[in-house]
């Protein structure tokens, strides 16, 4: 095959690929009252185990996965979000017989940092679990940093990346809570160390959802081998006691280790705040043992 065949039937292919989703899409709208509500959401935090949990989950029997991706990301993304309540409906499954007890959920890491997700989620579906998991903030604001570099959206080395944090979301929430069309790839994409000051944002989805609808996990604690926590999370989304095979860790970023001085700069950056979390949670986070 020469590389013009090449790349035409790549570009066929992803034509194909494209015109399947717009069709899933649409007729996921067309029937949004016949889908599932999602019974969970994992909102974040971005970088601590939320694609293995959700990997585990979709494991158990009585789960079933939305219909094209594991994060829809409607709450936090103003194009979807405009589209309205049948629109993230139907990226669900259809709903099986009555007596059938299966349920649905999604994962979208940034629900958990955008200004308006969780008010959103507490309009659209008030029914479902909203699961939050944290990790170690300096180990988070460095996976984050590959992630973001791997995927070609940060140019910027580690230490001028931190450096450059406070001017390149400055103003940006505000942006976004003032106009819900705003879009932030700056939010979405360089919050190294804000998405790292988990307590202002647990308050924050604390206050829009109703009592009870918030699961904070520890990630760390709860990836051990006896999976500290996992019958407690079935039995708070309707799930029958159910023990997967093996612990998933997915997504791992191998590399280069944190420089220790910049490791320092965030333990001091992070000092306060975790002190504020341990109050909040009531319990010391595993990083801090």
């Amino acid at each position: 095959m020469t590389s013009q065949e090449f790349v035409v039937e790549d570009t066929i292919q992803h034509s194909a690929r494209q015109f399947a989703r717009t069709t899933l899409v649409s007729f996921g709208q067309l029937t949004s009252a016949l889908r599932m509500p999602p019974s969970f959401i994992i909102a974040g935090a971005q970088r601590c185990a939320t694609t293995s949990l959700f990997r585990m989950l979709s494991r158990h029997p009585q789960v079933r996965q939305p219909t094209l991706n594991k994060g829809i990301h409607f709450f936090d993304t103003a194009e979807r979000f405009s589209r309205g309540a049948s629109f993230y409906a139907g990226h669900f499954p259809l709903r099986l017989p009555w007596n059938d007890r299966r349920i649905s959920g999604e994962a979208s890491p940034y629900y958990l940092f955008h200004p308006l997700a969780m008010q959103r989620i507490a309009q659209t579906a008030p029914q479902a679990q909203v699961i939050v998991l944290l990790r170690d903030p300096v180990e988070r604001a460095f996976s984050a940093y590959k992630q973001e570099k791997g995927r070609g959206f940060e140019t910027l080395g580690f230490e001028e990346a931190l450096a450059s944090e406070e001017e390149r979301l400055t103003g940006e929430e505000a942006k976004i809570i003032a106009d819900p069309e705003y879009q932030s790839f700056a939010h979405q994409h360089f919050g190294y160390v804000a998405r790292g000051h988990y307590t202002y944002q647990l308050e924050r989805a604390n206050k829009a959802l109703a009592p009870g609808k918030l699961t904070v996990l520890d990630a760390d604690a709860f990836f051990n081998p006896g999976l500290e926590g996992w019958d407690a999370l079935l039995g708070q989304i309707g799930l029958d006691p159910w023990r997967p095979q093996e612990i998933i860790r997915s997504n791992a970023r191998p590399g280069d280790p944190m420089p220790e001085h910049l490791r320092a700069s965030l333990e001091a950056e992070f000092h306060g705040e975790n002190s504020q979390l341990s109050e909040y949670l009531g319990f010391i986070p595993s990083w801090l043992k």
